[in-house]
């Protein structure tokens, strides 16, 4: 992670869908510990929802034996989440443009665009398996 923050809470969770609703009560307790405006709140949860989503489902193949673990970090200017899963990576570079009109009718696609769009730095390390979200505060 390029900024210079410190852990404040962090989760390792199991790959299954139930996992969200623990993501969701991470997001909910840092952002309020944080103060952070609703619109802020508005785009976390989203992006981070996408990318816990992309790690259970593309990373770990919902194999609820692998784990996904996620940390917030916040210095004054940046609070960010790394998402960490336990699969074999990805290039985000080859993730073809879900704008591109070949691709506005797939049912999938959209979350590292979402993630991109929310977010005010997205960066991806460790062959993919580790996303960090951050966003300005």
């Amino acid at each position: 992670m390029k900024h210079q923050l410190q852990l404040i809470h962090e989760v390792t969770l199991p790959s299954t869908p139930a996992s969200i609703a623990d993501v969701e009560s991470l997001i909910d307790v840092a952002c309020a510990e944080l103060a952070l405006s609703e619109d802020v709140y508005g785009n976390i949860l989203i992006a981070v929802m996408e990318g816990v989503n992309n790690a259970i489902i593309h990373g770990n193949k919902l194999d609820a034996s692998l784990t996904v673990h996620v940390g917030v970090h916040n210095n004054e200017e940046w609070v960010c989440f790394s998402i960490t899963d336990r699969g074999t990576g990805f290039d985000p570079e080859a993730i073809p443009d879900p704008t591109a009109p070949e691709n506005l009718l797939k049912e999938n696609g959209r979350g590292i665009f979402l993630m991109k769009n929310l977010a005010d730095d997205v960066s991806f390390e460790e062959n993919g398996t580790v996303v960090n979200v951050c966003f300005r505060r």
